[in-house]
């Protein structure tokens, strides 16, 4: 049986993880509401009345690929071509070549300091595991101009985020959906894990400080795998609403 994702790369270890998922959804959230063409993403209204609801799926769309047979992969990845489309149309204009770029790329990027974060280092050679597994992805998107192995990408997302990232009035009415919809302590926990993963250039655009008070409880909940307790530390900190989806994440 032939899947999109080997079942022994390292990518599947990233996204088997629903700790390593929920660090890439928070990195995502941030770099969306930078987005020059974050205004895509409130033309169907559905962003600002369920943000998170709109991340998540983002999120689970890619999980889905990466552990599905090649064919059911492709269909997948037709699926969200098709609907992207929809909305094109309905707009009367398309989407920005930049910008399905840039959430390739940002899933790329998130996927990898997350693991960091949780996990290890990893290797070049796993770096560039992650970026052909997203690369095969975005060749199936139609998409042009993308960098052609790990090291290329480097260079082409940070020029990327210099010219397509930007404080604006619709990012911050997005951080305040998400405030409104989690609520202080964990919109407070949102924004420091936050700054443990983003890059330079969104912190900068955010305002945001490099210290992360997370940064002393990141070994605490390590070491509450190990005996445990990290469920219930999730069912704790994450909202009610998507409890279901977040333990379909974990890959036993």
């Amino acid at each position: 049986m032939e899947y999109f994702v080997e079942e022994d790369s390292v990518v599947r270890e990233i996204w088997g993880k629903s700790d390593t998922i929920l660090f890439i959804f928070a990195g995502s959230a941030a770099e969306f509401a930078l987005n020059k063409a974050v205004d895509w993403l409130y033309f169907t209204g559905r962003l600002p009345a369920d943000p998170l609801g709109r991340l998540f799926s983002t999120v689970s769309y890619a999980r889905k690929i990466i552990f599905a047979e090649n064919e059911a992969a492709l269909k997948i990845i037709d699926s969200i071509y098709g609907i992207h489309k929809v909305v094109e149309n309905n707009r009367g204009k398309a989407i920005p070549e930049w910008a399905y770029r840039d959430v390739l790329y940002m899933l790329i990027h998130y996927s990898i300091t997350s693991f960091e974060l949780l996990e290890r280092k990893l290797s070049s050679e796993e770096k560039e595991e992650v970026y052909d597994v997203f690369y095969r992805f975005g060749q199936r998107m139609q998409l042009k101009g993308l960098a052609i192995n790990h090291q290329e990408w480097l260079q082409q997302r940070e020029t990327d985020m210099q010219n397509d990232l930007a404080k604006s009035d619709l990012t911050v009415d997005l951080f305040k959906q998400y405030k409104k919809h989690l609520g202080p302590l964990r919109y407070f926990v949102l924004i420091e894990g936050e700054k443990l993963i983003m890059p330079k250039r969104v912190r900068k655009l955010l305002g945001f400080s490099k210290f992360s008070f997370l940064s002393f409880f990141v070994p605490v909940y390590k070491f509450s795998r190990k005996i445990h307790l990290d469920t219930s530390i999730k069912k704790l900190l994450l909202p009610q609403k998507y409890a279901r989806e977040i333990a379909d994440l974990d890959i036993a």
